[in-house]
């Protein structure tokens, strides 16, 4: 079992060395194996390529590179400790990080925070020796995210950062031994590459700036005509078109200026065509924030160049300035319509273009910005312009071409949505708003609300503003989890059982005419005076959309419609009677219903 495990072990990369034929992450010189039990520890028989398994190993390869028999775990652990050996990577990462701040301290500086880079750097030592050195002066001037990119990337460098500037000042480098100038030498070759590094930086960033001291942002965009952004939706600058036009749409609907937002989506991708960019793509957004400030754009044009790829995850920030708010929803929105458009939709696991994170990120902007914004309207424009194509000047005529692929592909989907009996302008705009749907219950389950609880809100007219659609799931939630809620809906479902039933039954709709002057008892009379104190608190509470106010009113009913099923036989001999009575029952459903869905409710 030990060997089928160790030739089949699933390493993301490994090695074949010599003659032998096993693959390992590194070449493999000897085997540890012990079997222990209260008598004491055996060497397991086994050999692999020629290497037999014993009870000896060694430590750190220049501390300690005696070899040692070890009698089992504990004591294994305790003599590479001796050895030079951190065996730990928890404690690892924890000595790393604590060496490091400290090391920051002590020279003025903090130490800046990078889990992933703390848990590899963590990996690639065994005997972690924190050492730290100082950025050139002439490297200071450039932005901190830049500094920390680089390092991080090249050299696996944690970032020191002045706390009153701002600026990254030092760096923080994790030999793998301890040396006898206490890591001198090692921190001169580590600044002399580190220089060579920051020097390529410093070159880009300068000739970025050139480029929009000389061009302006706008003409920094102008080669993304000639970058594809998919090769069936064309080219980045028409998608950046199609983001403009629909980002003045939306302006207006959260609060920005519409000419402010348009100029925001056109320079909001500028940055790709940079220097810097070319070098680190993950600066993408951020540099151009850096580049529209340098060109004299206003803060809320500079912003939305970052901000409008925000939520990049559930975690992520999400963007409040209006203009970013704008740029952000149209971007999202673009992606979504035209993957829609050519028929690329996530299918199971598999999601290569990152829609649902797309849904997600436009779900959290209405959400977290309480958006008052009906997303068919917005949907419809913009499957409009990748079926139409978007003439710019920045466009190519490949852009024209894919136009009309992407038409005829939209022309076949609708033709299909017709014969489903759908409407054939409405079909694709349905099938992404349910899409968006059924992202919002990923969401909203994870904040505790029920999935039929969001089904009963989704029946209901507005379902494509988000946030009408969560304040009215989270009173009905709310309200659900009170006594009254619960038995109210028992009341409900028994109400519309027996009417469902005896409009099955009598072939007719029990759906008017309730008069109290045929009610019998008290109970049937005081159910009257019941529905309609509801009705009259209801209507009002629905229009201003005051949901839990509605959920009070019908919460009130709880003890008249109790009443009323323990003194009255719906199903009496008096035709005239029980009619009237399945017409009351009707107007409970009615009024239920005009809060929220309640047949979809499970329980």
């Amino acid at each position: 079992m030990l060997e089928a495990t160790i030739r089949t072990f699933p390493w993301p990369k490994s090695m074949r060395w010599g003659a032998g034929t096993l693959r390992w992450v590194r070449p493999l010189h000897s085997i540890l194996c012990l079997l222990g039990d209260e008598a004491g520890a055996e060497v397991v028989p086994l050999e692999i390529d020629g290497i037999a398994a014993g009870n000896v190993t060694r430590g750190h390869r220049f501390l300690a590179p005696e070899s040692f028999a070890v009698s089992g775990f504990d004591d294994y652990a305790a003599k590479l400790r001796r050895a030079s050996v951190m065996l730990d990577p928890e404690e690892r990462a924890a000595h790393i990080w604590q060496d490091a701040t400290n090391a920051a301290f002590a020279a003025g500086l903090e130490a800046v925070e990078d889990r992933g880079l703390l848990a590899e750097v963590a990996g690639l030592v065994e005997w972690p020796v924190v050492l730290m050195g100082r950025i050139g002066e002439e490297f200071l001037d450039l932005p901190p995210e830049v500094l920390q990119t680089s390092m991080k990337e090249h050299q696996k460098f944690f970032s020191c950062r002045n706390a009153r500037t701002g600026r990254i000042e030092g760096f923080i480098t994790v030999a793998n031994t301890e040396t006898a100038d206490h890591g001198a030498t090692i921190l001169k070759g580590n600044q002399k590459v580190l220089s060579a590094r920051l020097s390529d930086a410093k070159f880009f960033w300068e000739n970025d700036l050139r480029t929009v001291a000389r061009e302006g942002m706008e003409g920094m965009a102008a080669g993304l005509a000639n970058v594809t952004f998919h090769n069936k939706l064309g080219s980045q600058a028409a998608r950046i078109a199609r983001i403009e036009a629909l980002a003045r749409e939306i302006a207006p609907l959260v609060g920005a200026a519409p000419d402010l937002a348009a100029e925001a989506a056109r320079v909001a991708k500028a940055d790709l065509q940079s220097e810097m960019v070319g070098e680190f793509p993950e600066l993408q957004g951020m540099m151009g924030v850096y580049y529209a400030r340098a060109a004299g754009l206003p803060d809320a044009v500079a912003n939305a160049c970052k901000e409008h790829y925000q939520p990049l995850g559930p975690s992520d920030d999400v963007p409040s300035e209006p203009v970013s708010v704008a740029v952000a929803l149209a971007d999202k929105i673009d992606t979504l319509t035209g993957f829609w458009a050519i028929d690329e939709k996530p299918t199971g696991s598999k999601d290569p273009f990152a829609l649902r994170r797309a849904a997600l990120g436009v779900i959290r902007l209405c959400l977290e910005n309480t958006l008052r914004l009906k997303l068919r309207s917005l949907l419809t424009p913009a499957f409009t312009a990748h079926s139409a194509g978007t003439a710019t000047p920045h466009g190519s005529r490949s852009d024209f071409v894919l136009a009309e692929h992407v038409a005829a592909l939209h022309q076949q989907h609708l033709v299909e949505a017709a014969g489903e009996g759908r409407s054939i302008e409405a079909a694709p705009v349905d099938d992404l708003l349910a899409f968006f749907h059924d992202r919002l219950k990923v969401h909203l389950r994870d904040q505790g609300i029920r999935h039929d609880v969001i089904d009963a809100c989704l029946a209901m007219p507005g379902n494509d503003d988000l946030t009408l659609l969560v304040k009215r799931a989270e009173a009905l939630a709310a309200f659900l989890k009170t006594d009254d809620g619960e038995n109210l809906l028992q009341g409900f479902k028994r109400a519309n059982n027996i009417l469902t039933q005896a409009e099955g039954k009598d072939g007719v709709e029990y759906s008017f005419g309730a008069d109290p002057k045929f009610a019998e008892g008290p109970e049937e009379r005081a159910l009257f005076a019941a529905l309609d104190r509801a009705e009259a608190a209801i209507a009002p509470a629905m229009k201003s959309e005051d949901f839990a106010a509605a959920m009070s009113a019908m919460a009130a009913l709880r003890a008249s419609i109790d009443a009323f099923f323990e003194a009255v036989q719906v199903n009496s001999d008096n035709a005239v009677v029980r009619r009237n009575r399945l017409n009351l029952l009707s107007r409970i459903r009615q009024i239920c219903l005009s809060v929220a869905d309640l047949t979809r409710l499970e329980g």
